[in-house]
This record gives C-alpha cells, structure tokens and sequence, in this order.
C-alpha cells in the first residue's frame, strides 16, 4: 500500500517498504525451509531480525526469537527444544557450540541476494503457529510459548483499539525484540499502519534524547527503569519532547511520582500487564485514568476476557485477591512440546491462569498484588527463582538455597540468593556469584547472596518463600555484585 514509505531506520540508514519486501520474499525463498519448521534468530534488534521474522511466516515457517543475553547452556537447550531447522546469527554474533545448521552475520547478504523477489503466495492460516517465544520456566527449564497469527494480529487489534496509532509514527524500538512486549505492541502495529520504526540495538539514555529530538519520534515502549533513567539525565529538563504521542509502558506498575515527573512536561504514559503467553496484552490503563487509578493495570483489553479466581475457584469480588485468568483470541494455544505444562495453565474453554494475584476495585480496574510463581521482574526482564536455584545447587559448596526478590531504586526488584552452605565449605559469596557467570545470563545472576543457617519450611518439607521475604527482603551493599 505505501512501498515509499521508510520501514526502518538503523544506524542512520533508512529502508522502504518496497525494499523490505523485496528482501523479505529473496530471505524466504533462500532459508529452504518450509511450513511448521523453526527458524532461530540470535542476536539484538536489527534489520536482519526484522526481516527473518516476517520471512519465516511467508513460508509458514516459525520465528524462534532468541534472547542474546542468555548463556550458552541455555541457548543450546532451547535450540535442541526447538529442534530449530536453521538458526540465523546476527551482528556480532557466533554459533559456537550451538546445534543446527548456521547463517552467520557474514554470509546472510550473500544468502539473501540469491533468493528469489518474486512474492510467495504460501497459504498461512490464522491458527498456524508464528511464533514460539521461550519464557523461563518455573522448573528450571523454559517453555515455548506457541502464538499463531491469529493470536498477533488480535493482539494488534486490541492495541490499535486503546492506542490511535497513525501512519505517520516514528516508532523508536530499543527494548529487545526477542520480548514479546517490543515486537508485538511496537514492531508489528506500527509495520500495519505504515509507519516508520527506528531499530537500536540496545537502550542508551543518550542515544535516546538525540534520536527523539532528530528523528520526532513519536511512539516510545519501555519499561519503568528505562523512563526512570531518562528523568535523572542532565538532559531531561531541555530536552526537546514535544514530538512524543504515546509512551507505552509494561513490565511492571508504573510508580506514580514517575508518572507525575511525566506530566510535567506534558507527557502520559499508557500502561498495562501482559504475558507472553497472551501475545501480551490483557489488562490496558488508559492515559485518562493514569493518576486517579496509578498503580492499577487497567481494564480488560478489548478483545480479550480477563476474570479473577478466588482459591476456592468463586468468582473474586471487589476488594477480594484473586488468580488473574484470561482468554480470547490472543492467548497462546499452548507451550511447544510441553502437553502437562499446557493443562496445567490452559483449560479445556480456552482460559489461561496467570500465576498472578489481581485485585479490582468497585470500577473494576485490576491492581497486579502478587505472584504466584514467585517471578522477579528486574528492569521488564522475568527471573525464574528455580531456574536460579538449579544452577546454584550445582556448586559443591551449596547445601540449600533460594531465590527471592528484593526492592532495587534501578530496577524496581533484583535477585537476592539465600545460601545454607556445605559443612566445612570456605567460600564467599563474591565466588559463588562468580560461579553464576556464564552458566546464567548476567540479569538472572543475583545482585546479592547471604549466608544463612536454614531455610524455613512447612511441615512437609516445602520452602517457606513468603517467610523468606520477610525476614531477608532488605538489600545487602556490603554483597552488592
């Protein structure tokens, strides 16, 4: 509809919609995959990201977004889970250790020049799957969390409902793309209205301030941190803003002073809760109600069902704690290759349980109160307690150990391990930390470790977690990593 429109931008380099195109359709047809089989991408945002991802649904292919931050353990498992066909490498990038056949940054020009422009008219149904996204798993291991077309493109829909996107966005993307949040409330809604988005590798606070004020960028997504260290820059009080429309906001609740600091110069966020496994979006705040309901997520998506479940499995009234279900078109059909895990969150009706404890009031607007999984959400990034756990019970050293969450002014929480050590061991926590480096990705690593002689536990043996917050939710600086 627009081929001379800019798509993206990157690095000062602009690309049409008829040259992302024409390179998407000559990367599908060289891949050499077909329908159902998985394509991995490394790397951080980038055209070469981008461009796979939509090559991949041409063919009916599936896009595998893999976090760069991971450590090489965990990579290789969720390409091995995968059972990835082909695994694209990006910028400074290698597939050292890696399974599967590679592109590397160095021959993906070569690949795509001898691939075909002709379009492909590959038939793709709604609920074939585009995706698998990996979230860390409550056990230790990730789960693939499979999202069809359909689940994006109502997605799209429910964000296109509360957000009046235009044509002309400028769409700034430094939030990892191989997050659910930034490539589908930013990448995929801008790219169906024709706008243009500015791909960053990574966020910098200012790289951030000059784009906005070169580019008018219009349409920012972030989480809290991130907006939080744009405030306490020199620039913020000069900087030029006024092109900024829509500042969207997830990961976590936005702290209303925060929100406050915004206003002052004229800005709203609009935030809301996702999931992954809810192509992410569920809960939505308008910018109307950012004061008056701070705190709150928000309301039901448009197209989406959201209903909280008290214990007993009652409907949970006003005032009243209760597990955050959803359903409706952008919820997941289930976890790759994990039938148990899927029955255990995705009813036979389609409603998915959170793991998260909402609470509404009488305007029904949800307030995110807890979380049954016990995650950590660090700076918008998920931490998986036992994912942590296992890796730390690996050193001889460790007797027992846990995982808990701490409150951080950077990161809104950080990791803070609990460790009972091995009789006779001799080792400080700075080694233990160290141990951690390279068999976790660096923002799962936690910023503090103490010592201590037991852990609570119930009766049953059970570890008592909200026990262990109360006794050692405060920050170590001494054992600051």
């Amino acid at each position: 509809m627009t081929p001379d429109r800019v798509a993206m931008t990157y690095r000062g380099h602009d690309r049409t919609y008829r040259e992302l195109s024409e390179r998407t359709y000559r990367l599908a047809s060289a891949l050499g995959v077909g329908r159902g089989e998985r394509v991995a991408f490394l790397g951080v945002n980038q055209p070469a990201l981008v461009e796979t991802f939509f090559a991949a649904g041409l063919v009916g292919a599936v896009f595998v977004p893999l976090n760069a931050r991971l450590a090489r353990p965990e990579l290789r498992f969720i390409l091995e889970d995968a059972q990835a066909s082909v695994l694209v490498l990006g910028e400074e990038q290698d597939g050292e250790g890696l399974p599967g056949r590679h592109v590397t940054a160095a021959a993906y020009e070569v690949l795509l020049a001898s691939g075909s422009p002709e379009p492909i008219d590959e038939p793709v149904r709604q609920d074939d799957v585009c995706l698998i996204m990996y979230t860390s798993g409550t056990t230790g291991r990730p789960k693939g969390a499979m999202l069809t077309h359909a689940n994006l493109t109502w997605n799209t829909f429910n964000l296109l409902v509360d957000v009046p996107l235009a044509h002309d966005e400028v769409t700034l993307v430094s939030a990892p793309l191989f997050h659910i949040a930034a490539l589908a409330q930013t990448l995929v809604p801008t790219v169906l209205k024709g706008g243009r988005v500015i791909l960053e590798p990574s966020f910098d606070v200012e790289r951030t301030f000059d784009l906005i004020e070169a580019e008018r960028v219009t349409v920012m997504f972030g989480v809290p941190s991130m907006f939080g260290f744009l405030t306490r820059s020199p620039r913020w009080a000069g900087a030029d803003l006024s092109s900024l429309r829509h500042l969207l906001c997830g990961g976590a609740p936005v702290p209303e002073p925060l929100i406050r600091t915004y206003q002052e110069r004229g800005l709203t966020f609009l935030q809301g809760y996702g999931m992954t496994e809810t192509a992410p979006g569920a809960l939505f705040l308008g910018a109307e109600h950012s004061i008056d309901k701070a705190g709150s997520a928000g309301v039901p998506c448009f197209f989406s069902d959201v209903r909280l479940v008290a214990p007993d499995g009652s409907p949970a009234g006003p005032g009243e704690p209760g597990e955050v279900y959803v359903q409706g078109p952008n919820v997941m059909t289930g976890y790759w290759r994990r039938p148990e895990e899927t029955a255990k969150v995705l009813s036979a009706d389609g409603w998915f349980r959170s793991g998260d404890v909402g609470v509404a009031d009488e305007d029904g607007y949800v307030r995110i109160s807890d979380r049954l999984k016990d995650v950590i959400i660090s700076g918008g990034e998920n931490i998986y307690p036992a994912e942590v756990e296992s890796v730390l019970f690996g050193h001889d050293a460790v007797a027992e150990c846990a995982v808990i969450g701490v409150p951080d002014d950077t990161w809104g929480e950080v990791g803070k391990a609990l460790v009972v050590p091995a009789p006779d061991a001799a080792i400080e926590p700075d080694e233990l930390l160290a141990y951690l480096d390279g068999r976790l990705a660096r923002f799962k690593i936690p910023k503090y470790l103490e010592f201590v002689s037991e852990l609570p536990k119930n009766a049953a043996g059970k570890l008592l977690k909200a026990h262990l917050r109360q006794l050692y939710g405060h920050n170590l600086d001494d054992q600051r990593r």
